[in-house]
């Protein structure tokens, strides 16, 4: 078994049959599956992430207590105090998320992809658990904080997985795939969460979603990952030299591709959280729609923007499979996904076009969500074809602190203009994409190493 100092220096003359023949290729992917099975535990992770941090807002009336300053007998609206002990909560784990972000990656890099992800489930899904002991306002919020830290090293873990399990023209589809699990998370969420509280009480929701992060933990330290994972493949050497000595914040500053990266996910990733934050808003506001009945168009949306995850990451793969780059393949599935989006600009104009239809308004959402996820299943592939498994968390962590910088400066412009000027925030989000695809192609003119595709020594 050849050293991995030695593969890097090993001229591509040398590469001779004698080599490693587990290793593999984008043509030739481990034929067991088991690559699906990781996949499939990252989709059961991504679910169980956003099911946690989203249960706080989901037992939102059972949390009408006294140590929370509610006053009884008094309506909701005139309840100041209750209402500022929440939002400062959520603003706590918004915080830590974004914060944690920026040492996530670095961490998982360090310690490996398993004992690092282990290490992150196992933080968020024990401050979640500790959520059903807390008596006060400042315990809610120390919970809320190692959430947030913990929460923050899901993607970054589960990208640096795609790229260790699965060849380039399949990571954007696994992508994908693990990522509608953020999706899934709403259908199951309130379903499983309203039936657990209302036997068990507000305690018992917390302490549900935590225990499944402990249960997915234990099966995750008793899979062999390590020891089935494919080993680098060529493409993944020929990147090895982009981070000598592994990841360091000073080279990352220097290269290209990291800015083009972080800026994407930065313009972007607001786009996302408007739609989470704001669409029962706008459906209640423009149709009159309270959540019974919106819960419904809410349900088509995510179940339509899964679809797109899925599609958008095949589509890459797909050209790739057809015989072009992985900068074509990867760019042209971005650029449909960019220009889907671009229609939402007419959102606006259907409460006069469509006064008591929601329903145009709703098919708009759906195709931006949809292909939102789609340029997400891509833009979180292109970190593996610029940079060596060694530092895809870092960057991936770093972009994500970016993503959650533009989300909290997006989401103060919405509080500014969204009721008075509608169109200023939907031509924002019409346009993030296309800007960002502009300025990634103009930082990173050409994606992937110098062979396209992940050819195995014994092929080479």
């Amino acid at each position: 078994m050849l050293s991995s100092s030695s593969r890097l220096t090993e001229p591509p003359t040398s590469m001779s049959a004698s080599t490693n023949s587990r290793e593999f290729s984008s043509l030739s992917p481990d034929v067991s599956n088991v690559r699906w099975f990781v996949c499939f535990l990252l989709f059961l992770a991504t679910t169980i992430n956003y099911m946690d941090r989203s249960v706080f807002s989901l037992i939102e009336p059972q949390l009408h207590l006294p140590f929370m300053d509610w006053i009884p007998g008094i309506e909701a609206k005139f309840q100041v105090q209750y209402h500022l002990n929440y939002s400062h909560i959520i603003e706590a784990f918004q915080i830590a998320y974004g914060v944690g972000f920026l040492f996530a990656g670095r961490i998982i890099d360090k310690l490996g992809t398993k004992t690092g992800y282990a290490c992150a489930i196992l933080i968020w899904a024990c401050a979640s658990i500790s959520h059903s002991l807390v008596t006060s306002v400042i315990g809610f919020i120390i919970a809320r904080i190692f959430l947030g830290l913990g929460e923050s090293g899901n993607f970054p873990a589960a990208i640096k997985a795609t790229t260790e399990w699965f060849p380039t023209e399949e990571r954007a589809k696994a992508v994908g795939i693990f990522n509608s699990g953020s999706n899934a998370s709403f259908f199951i969420a309130p379903i499983l969460i309203a039936a657990v509280t209302a036997r068990w009480g507000w305690h018992a929701a917390f302490i549900t979603t935590g225990s499944m992060g402990l249960i997915w933990c234990v099966i995750w330290m008793l899979f062999p990952y390590n020891r089935l994972r494919r080993t680098a493949a060529t493409t993944q050497r020929e990147l090895a030299p982009v981070m000598p000595g592994g990841p360091s914040y000073a080279v990352l500053l220097r290269n290209r591709g990291f800015y083009a990266f972080s800026i994407a996910k930065g313009l972007t990733d607001p786009i996302w959280w408007f739609y989470l934050f704001y669409l029962p808003m706008f459906l209640h506001d423009n149709y009159n729609l309270d959540l019974n009945h919106a819960k419904y168009p809410l349900i088509v949306i995510y179940s339509v923007s899964s679809v797109g995850s899925i599609a958008g990451g095949w589509l890459s793969g797909y050209r790739m499979s057809r015989g072009h780059s992985v900068n074509s393949g990867r760019k042209f599935a971005m650029l449909i996904c960019a220009l889907s989006v671009v229609p939402i600009l007419a959102v606006p104009h259907m409460g006069a076009i469509f006064p008591h239809n929601p329903w145009p308004a709703i098919a708009l959402f759906s195709l931006a969500a949809a292909a939102h996820q789609g340029w997400s299943a891509n833009l979180f592939s292109t970190p593996t074809d610029m940079f060596p498994s060694t530092a895809i968390s870092t960057v991936v962590g770093i972009g994500g602190a970016a993503g959650a910088a533009g989300g909290a400066a997006f989401t103060w412009l919405v509080g500014h203009y969204f009721s008075l000027h509608p169109m200023v925030i939907f031509t924002l989000a019409a346009f993030a994409y296309v800007i960002s695809l502009a300025i990634f192609q103009i930082l990173v003119p050409r994606l992937g190493a110098t062979h396209n595709r992940d050819l195995p020594l014994s092929a080479a």
